[in-house]
């Protein structure tokens, strides 16, 4: 006799199972797990906030640390400046009066010979008028360069184009002597209406003007490198290779500050090299230091050069430090749409022998 299918298959009642969720047998989904009350707390000391300018979150870049860039000292009033000045008028009034008891003298003994020291007295004021006027254009051409600097911070955080195209006007007046710059002043005066957004107009300026620059000045730190790292390879006495790296550190300045358009004086002169080894001694590069031997040795020289030749190529490098401090205060923009050199770029150039070739595909 066949059952009816409610008879074969009972209905089955509910039933709770366990559900292992930590690890605990016992703990199923109904258990209720205790919940221990939180005790009040206060908390000591102030909550400070993260600026939005320091937040690493929205800024990035915060986190990288600076390349050293060199900039020119701050002018400060000494007691020695106020000292010297004050020597310096005392002496300027006693050869005053010894002049003109010389040239009362002289033509108390013949009238010649006061005319003779009047002309050269005349000669020698119009000399050293010459030369004021000379170093007061040093120092002005070196004053423009950085007004143009600071002028271009300024205008890039500007939303009107107003003052980067009369940055742009500056800068091609100052260069206008250089050739290398024609095309790109060219170029600037078909955009002139074109571009409105500032940073854009000073990175185009930068990269138009500046740019050829930039390859000759390149060109002149690796050629004093080399002459360096020779001469001081091959010099027998330690006084030689200081005088001579400190004669092409002084040529190389000078010729940096002409290529942009900063020619100094003596006087200018003398001062842009304080500023760049202040640079030096500041940043630690003056000395030369483990880290640049291991710039060195990292390239695999250090079983491949001997002692006078890795001297030299050390004192190369050193004199490209020197070069690229000069670039950084000599240039009139900041680099923002170039690349600024660094010394890992003149290593490969003092030690072409020592690059590795590619054997064309062999071995």
């Amino acid at each position: 006799m066949i059952k009816p299918p409610s008879e074969q298959h009972p209905r089955r009642t509910p039933a709770a199972f366990a559900f292992e969720d930590d690890g605990s047998p016992g703990r199923t989904q109904t258990d209720p797990q205790p919940v221990q009350p939180r005790k009040p707390a206060s908390f000591s000391g102030e909550v400070v906030l993260t600026s939005d300018e320091d937040d690493p979150f929205l800024n990035p870049e915060k986190d990288i640390p600076p390349v050293p860039v060199a900039l020119p000292r701050q002018r400060r009033t000494s007691f020695a400046k106020i000292a010297l000045g004050a020597f310096g008028l005392l002496f300027s009034l006693a050869f005053g009066l010894w002049t003109d008891s010389l040239i009362r003298n002289l033509f108390t003994r013949a009238d010649w010979l006061g005319y003779t020291a009047l002309a050269a007295l005349g000669i020698g004021i119009l000399a050293v008028i010459a030369i004021v006027v000379r170093e007061t254009a040093g120092m002005m051409r070196l004053a423009a360069v950085q007004t143009i600097k600071a002028e271009a911070e300024a205008a890039i955080l500007e939303t009107k184009p107003a003052k980067a195209r009369a940055l742009v006007k500056s800068l091609e007046h100052l260069l206008a002597a250089k050739p290398e710059t024609a095309r790109g002043r060219a170029t600037l005066k078909a955009a002139e209406t074109d571009i409105i957004d500032a940073p854009h107009l000073v990175a185009l300026a930068e990269r138009e003007l500046l740019a050829p620059l930039d390859r000759q000045a390149r060109g002149l730190i690796l050629n004093a490198s080399k002459r360096v790292s020779i001469v001081t390879a091959v010099s027998p006495r330690a006084i030689v290779d200081l005088l001579y790296v400190l004669y092409e550190a002084s040529r190389l300045i000078r010729a940096m500050a002409e290529l942009y358009g900063g020619r100094p004086g003596t006087l200018g002169m003398i001062r842009l090299m304080r500023d760049v080894l202040a640079h030096l001694a500041v940043t630690g590069s003056i000395a030369v230091g483990d880290s640049l031997v291991q710039q060195v040795l990292g390239h695999g020289l250090a079983s491949k050069l001997s002692a006078r030749l890795g001297e030299g190529v050390i004192n190369g490098l050193m004199t490209a430090r020197i070069g690229i401090a000069a670039m950084d205060l000599c240039r009139p923009l900041a680099f923002r749409a170039l690349k600024r050199p660094g010394i890992g770029d003149f290593i490969g150039d003092l030690t072409p022998s020592m690059t590795p070739k590619s054997n064309g595909g062999q071995g």
